[in-house]
């Protein structure tokens, strides 16, 4: 059966920015502050919300529901990968524009916020994971400084940061780098480069744990191949194989290869548990 998929959406942050942190409790993770998960779960049950994707989500016993719910109220470890490769091999961010594709969290692009990407545009299927998690994630990091904590061991930290926080001198600085946007790739990309005043192209589109689903490859392909600059890096994070649905990192390579458009390389393996890949894509006639 046809999967219908969602039309694009661009959320914006509301002029009271501490509503976007209302009812929602911080916590740290590699030195990022992040909405507890389960909290926004408890909140999103009643159904209020247009998607309804958590009682969806319980109901079916699935972290994925195709064409409903993809995934964006966890955080998937391949992220952590990606962003321990960003720092290790010093990615520079400083007046880059970036795209975080399948954000959820919205970790990487909070990464490229704190170093000082130019712009940062955040896309999840869901709309709910637009606005309870990723949104609320990139307000707390920008109104509570910048007090970075950069070690791999500090994965974790459930301590929460003081309520009164102080605004922060670059908050309307940083915010004003951000945009957010829900659906699905392919109407996010016509949403980006349709409209009377198309994005410029992005130097960087960080995605993570997005090739699961081979039927998918075709959208993710051309929204890249589309959206990224002529000179730019596609860092893709992924797992060897995805048991039950089938995607993975050397189907997707095969795929990048017939396409022709893009080469691709590993550029990191992690080996612990199930073996996990960080890609990098460029355009096949790019410097």
């Amino acid at each position: 059966k046809k999967v219908c998929i969602k039309a694009a959406k661009e959320h914006y942050i509301p002029a009271d920015v501490d509503k976007v942190l209302e009812n929602k409790v911080l916590e740290t993770v590699s030195g990022l502050y992040y909405v507890n998960m389960s909290v926004v779960e408890l909140t999103c049950q009643d159904g209020t919300h247009e998607e309804d994707i958590v009682s969806k989500s319980v109901s079916s016993h699935s972290d994925l529901i195709p064409g409903v719910y993809e995934g964006g109220l966890k955080i998937w470890e391949c992220t952590y990968d990606l962003m321990d490769f960003l720092s290790e091999a010093e990615i520079q961010f400083a007046n880059k524009t970036v795209l975080d594709l399948g954000c959820g969290a919205g970790l990487l692009g909070i990464v490229a916020l704190r170093g000082n990407a130019e712009r940062v545009h955040f896309q999840d299927y869901n709309s709910t994971v637009i606005e309870e998690i990723t949104m609320p994630n990139v307000v707390a990091n920008c109104v509570n400084g910048s007090n970075k904590v950069d070690s791999k061991d500090d994965r974790k930290n459930t301590k929460p940061p003081s309520k009164r926080h102080k605004k922060s001198e670059c908050l309307p600085d940083k915010l004003s780098k951000c945009r957010f946007f829900s659906g699905g790739w392919s109407e996010v990309s016509q949403l980006l480069s349709g409209s009377s005043k198309p994005c410029s192209k992005y130097d960087l589109i960080l995605t993570s744990e997005t090739i699961y689903n081979p039927d998918y490859y075709g959208a993710l392909h051309d929204t890249l191949a589309q959206l990224l600059a002529k000179n730019g890096r596609v860092y893709l994070a992924s797992k060897v194989h995805y048991f039950g649905v089938g995607g993975g990192t050397y189907l997707f390579e095969k795929f990048i290869e017939e396409r022709k458009v893009f080469r691709s390389s590993i550029v990191k393996e992690v080996e612990e548990g199930l073996k996990r890949f960080i890609l990098e894509i460029a355009f096949k006639d790019s410097m």
